[in-house]
């Protein structure tokens, strides 16, 4: 591997944002988003190279730690731009180049008529260049750099369209709730310094086993507090669900391949420090498990054909934190890479509805399209069977592997994992039911049209890796565990190993394949014919179980209000009556002793005898002491 090549994949799509901010608004309208484009399919054609290179090496050699300079020294802290490039970074950097390229192909469509089309396309090639940053990077610090990139070219994208109230208060929202989570990320780091003196990867993995377990568990804890917020877990998942204000592939995009998928990344690439951690990784799978099953919960009362879809990746990421937390870091990874193949199809499908209806998102205001809009329908269908786990499709083998990682785990872990499937079968039925089948519920006059093919190609290509990605690690055999002895290197003893027999897992998996099939089963029932069913849409789960709502009257309003009245009160009369008053006296005080300076020489002689009489009178009293 050259490390020429990984320094070129990592900036091509910085050098595509820098080329349209000095050329893009000279281009005619499509070329600024093809350029984009042609740059990001750059980078994804040299990480299929690097993945080339690394599967000619030996398992054992497949690691590189290349530095490109130094970035910063003070004292004893020497921090290097550099690449960490081993078997999970590269899978990483494959399916982040390669859905985003998708997605970027797809908004040259998508956003074909939008006013600001070329500044569109910077800031999705930062999102992509910040995020690569974050997985290539060989130190914390340099990965914070990309961990910051991703959540400030998302406060961009999600407020893209600012002139809506909605979207400028989601961009925030994102912005402020992942600066709580950077304060976790931040403080396990300088833990980690103040203990071993440096924040390499390679010399942190490898020393991490002097610490106390004190220290081990805290570092642990504090980096899945910044984990929690990138990745949008309880209790800080709010801000991913108002993030789909922001344009579609921007929703695709962030849910799908970049910045929510930075947090679990984070927790595989510490699995050093977890394994060592006694009693995290079970509270980071309860974590994982309860968010999995609320937000599922959630997305059965939505009516946004996009609410429902953040929060199902609230819901599955809430999966993919299972995986980490009960040892099983490559089900967790299978899960990230097909869940990306599958989310990315269905927010493109929604971003694809919502254009051929002139902008509608409610889907009670939809149906019967899947005639109207065959392609979209079609591959929308098949990203709901793989999300909703019915086999042969990527997400039964992926979300398969999940759950009995938590069944040999915890029975209770995994009761709750498999009622969640039920209910995300259910729910994302209820949607494909509501937008494709059924009567027209849509005003007669619109113009109902399929997209045109630099939007459908896409679809149909991530239709294809949702039906098929779950080749990439079938339990059939050991030589089909591809994704398995790929990564296996990289998390060694971290990994905890499977003893279930081959016929529980096949009973296991079997369940899986039920629960699917309940949850389609139930939707079917209630929805195929019916758009209201009131008693299925309890009003607490539309509004998300009240947390937004609770944010908002606990922490929002009283914070606002704490503001006011330091604006009013602290401010005005404390801060500036003290200053105001200090200024007084010295005028009041100015107003008497200037009397003293009359400007007659007379007077000033007068007040030196007096002052000196009365010296000399304090000296001779003192001598007849």
């Amino acid at each position: 591997m050259s490390i020429t090549l990984v320094f070129i994949l990592l900036g091509l799509p910085l050098v595509g944002a820098v080329f349209n901010i000095a050329f893009g608004k000279r281009l005619k309208r499509p070329y600024a988003g093809v350029m984009a484009s042609l740059f990001v399919l750059g980078s994804f054609v040299l990480a299929v190279v690097t993945w080339l290179q690394m599967m000619k090496l030996p398992s054992s050699q497949r690691v590189a730690n290349y530095t490109l300079f130094n970035w910063i020294s003070v004292g004893s802290l020497h921090i290097n731009v550099g690449a960490y490039v081993d078997p999970l970074s590269v899978t990483m950097i494959l399916f982040v180049t390669g859905i985003a390229m998708l997605i970027h192909f797809y908004s040259i469509g998508y956003m074909s008529h939008d006013k600001r089309f070329s500044t569109f396309f910077i800031y999705l090639n930062l999102f992509v260049f910040a995020m690569l940053v974050l997985v290539l990077s060989n130190n914390f610090v340099f990965t914070f750099l990309g961990w910051e990139g991703v959540g400030a070219a998302s406060y961009w994208l999600i407020a893209f369209w600012f002139e809506r109230p909605s979207a400028a208060a989601a961009g925030k929202k994102a912005f402020i709730i992942n600066r709580i989570g950077d304060f976790g990320y931040l403080s396990a780091v300088f833990l980690i310094f103040s203990y071993l003196g440096s924040l390499s990867y390679s010399h942190v993995f490898g020393s991490v086993g002097h610490l106390s377990t004190e220290t081990i568990t805290a570092i642990a804890l504090l980096f899945f507090v910044g984990a929690v917020g990138k990745s949008a877990q309880l209790p800080l998942f709010v801000w991913l669900v108002d993030a789909m204000e922001g344009p579609t592939p921007v929703s695709a995009l962030i849910h799908a391949a970049t910045m929510v998928t930075a947090g679990v990344y984070l927790m595989a690439r510490i699995s050093p420090i977890l394994h060592l951690a006694p009693g995290v990784g079970l509270f980071i799978a309860y974590v994982g498990v309860i968010t999995a099953f609320i937000a599922a919960m959630a997305a059965t009362s939505q009516n946004d054909i996009k609410k429902v879809l953040a929060y199902s990746t609230v819901s599955q990421l809430g999966y993919m934190m299972l995986g980490i937390g009960t040892g099983q870091y490559i089900a967790a990874i299978f899960l990230m890479v097909t869940h990306a193949f599958y989310k990315a199809l269905l927010f493109l499908g929604a971003g694809s509805v919502i254009h051929g209806l002139n902008d509608e998102q409610n889907i009670k205001k939809m149906g019967a399209l899947r005639k109207l809009m065959p392609i979209t329908s079609f591959t929308f269908i098949i990203a709901w069977l793989s999300i909703a786990g019915l086999p042969p499709f990527s997400g039964f083998w992926s979300k398969g592997d999940v759950l009995a990682g938590a069944y040999q785990s915890s029975v209770i872990l995994w009761a709750i994992g498999a009622l969640t499937a039920v209910l995300t079968a259910y729910y994302m039925g209820r949607e494909v039911y509501l937008v494709f089948y059924g009567g027209q519920r849509f005003d007669s006059s619109t113009h109902v049209h399929e997209s045109p093919k630099i939007m459908t190609v896409p679809l149909v290509i991530l239709a294809v890796l949702a039906t098929f990605g779950g080749a990439l690690d079938l339990p059939i055999s050991n030589k089909y565990r591809f994704l398995e002895n790929w990564l296996s290197p990289v998390f060694g003893h971290a990994l905890t190993a499977s003893t279930i027999s081959s016929s529980l897992r096949f009973t296991l998996g079997a369940l899986d394949a039920v629960f699917a099939l309940i949850g389609i089963g139930l939707a079917t029932s209630l929805w195929r014919k019916s758009a209201e069913n009131p008693s299925a849409e309890p009003a607490l789960l539309r509004a998300g179980w009240g947390i937004d709502r609770f944010y908002d009257r606990a922490i929002a309003r009283p914070s606002t209000q704490l503001s006011a009245t330091f604006t009013d009160v602290i401010e005005v009369k404390v801060i500036d009556g003290t200053v105001m008053s200090l200024g007084g006296l010295v005028m009041a005080v100015a107003k008497i002793v200037r009397k003293i300076q009359t400007g007659y020489i007379r007077n000033y002689a007068l007040y030196i005898s007096v002052g000196a009489l009365v010296i000399l009178g304090y000296f001779v009293t003192r001598a007849g002491v």
